[in-house]
């Protein structure tokens, strides 16, 4: 995609840290002189129509805001009475706090809270080339970012940004190639994405036949007695879960009392850091409570499970807890929740999910087998395939940093004309996948619960 570009012809320095040499028939200013931040709109409320979307950083749709996706509205008379700014078309909206640097242009006008800054470039400063130069200056944006309890940025911190402004036909030159090569990578990361999905629901398939029916085509079966389970083999226990397994409850360990150690730490979503001792034993399942409520993970080493989990080792239960682990993983447990502000997975809810299971552990250790070699290659085209999806954003992320700062000339670069207007609604995030569950670190502390409460 970058064949053939080329540096400009001639450079000087910017006097930007971040920025370093530029084209030099490119202005180096400061964002609050070429753009107008945080300035309500000019209408009155009582001229604006319909409630206005009230945006979170959720609804942050790679570089659109079309609309709000959590459906809340703000209306004129709260908007008049709260005092409340409203962003108009065009603005930029860049986040100063959580995920530093984030930014997406409002396609309608908008409302949001502090968490945000409101960008209104000026006549000679494109939305669309301020919106990439953003993506250019996270790493910076955070380096620089100050506050007792996270990182932030005040306004003034934003307006005296150093920045680079080329000439405007330059500017929609660069956002017309970036448009077009984002597309492209897009489309690869989506093909990706989509791979994965038709893997793991064909690992998911072979997992749910093993664990539900055996490995004997020809065994005999009998009525479980349960419609959605079917026929189950004939020497197989049915029971509810709790007669098999116990959940115990993981434990507190806020980021700033974790030790250095070799002792995987995990949360509802997998690992997030470690720690010198742990509070369970190996093997061991883990189990999600909040946050990512459902995800099973397995751990052939012993971790310490924090207290947004739930954990079983061989202290809860006599089961193979390999298999026990594929067990509850084709449960579906991420669906067994209650009704409430912050959803969670209740063990006692668990506990009443009715499984069919072979009583003899030399037979689960046979599933365990015959799974673990029916998903390996799998399992090697799933981990292929993420790292595809992870060069091609850092790919991504490269390609705009050079061509944003004039690393790379495209202003000759001819790109389909049907390519140059609005990008189309397949160009989702792609920024919204693979990540660690943040609610592990936000909420962990605050159970009331502990590993020693297993009945």
């Amino acid at each position: 995609m970058t064949n053939g570009l080329k540096p400009y012809p001639a450079y000087k320095d910017s006097g930007v840290p971040w920025l370093g040499q530029v084209p030099e028939q490119w202005e180096s200013n400061r964002l609050g002189h070429v753009s107008t931040l945080m300035v309500p709109m000019r209408d009155k409320p009582e001229d604006l129509t319909g409630p206005i979307p009230w945006i979170r950083i959720e609804d942050f749709n790679g570089r659109s805001i079309a609309s709000s996706q959590s459906g809340q509205g703000v209306s004129a008379d709260t908007i008049r009475a709260m005092n409340l700014k409203v962003f108009p078309v065009g603005t930029v909206l860049c986040s100063c706090s959580c995920s530093m640097g984030t930014a997406a242009i409002a396609a309608r006008p908008i409302v949001t809270n502090q968490t945000f800054i409101g960008i209104v470039p000026g006549v000679t400063f494109s939305s669309e080339y301020l919106f990439y130069l953003l993506q250019a200056a996270k790493d910076y944006l955070t380096q620089i970012a100050t506050g007792a309890i996270q990182t932030y940025l005040s306004r003034s911190e934003f307006s005296s940004l150093g920045i680079v402004v080329p000439p405007l036909i330059e500017q929609r030159a660069i956002v017309r190639y970036l448009d077009h090569a984002d597309r492209n990578v897009r489309r690869g990361i989506r093909a990706r994405q989509q791979l994965v999905k038709l893997l793991t629901e064909q690992k998911q398939a072979t997992i749910q036949r093993a664990v539900t029916r055996g490995l004997d085509p020809n065994v005999r079966l009998k009525p479980s007695g349960i419609p959605w389970l079917g026929d189950v083999p004939e020497h197989w226990e049915v029971s509810r879960l709790k007669y098999l397994c116990r959940f115990a409850y993981g434990n507190s360990l806020p980021s700033e009392i974790r030790q250095d150690g070799g002792i995987p730490v995990f949360g509802s979503n997998g690992r997030v850091g470690l720690h010198s001792v742990a509070n369970t034993r190996a093997p061991c399942i883990v189990v999600g409570r909040k946050g990512s409520f459902g995800k099973v993970n397995f751990s052939e080493t012993p971790v310490f499970a924090i207290d947004t989990t739930y954990y079983v080792d061989e202290r809860f239960t006599h089961a193979n807890l390999r298999w026990l682990s594929y067990l509850l993983a084709s449960l579906g447990l991420d669906g067994v929740s209650k009704d409430s502000a912050i959803p969670g997975l209740d063990r006692g809810d668990v506990y009443d999910q009715v499984v069919s299971y072979p009583i003899d552990t030399r037979e689960q250790a046979l599933i365990v087998q015959y799974i673990d070699a029916a998903t390996a290659y799998l399992d090697k085209a799933i981990d292929v395939a993420h790292r595809e999806i992870d060069l091609l954003r850092e790919y991504r992320t490269r390609l705009i940093a050079d061509v944003v700062t004039g690393k790379l000339d495209v202003r000759d670069v001819t790109v389909p004309d049907d390519e140059t207007d609005v990008l189309p609604e397949e160009l989702e995030s792609i920024d919204d996948v693979d990540t660690v569950d943040q609610t592990d670190d936000v909420t962990e502390g605050n159970s009331e619960s502990s590993a020693e409460e297993t009945a």
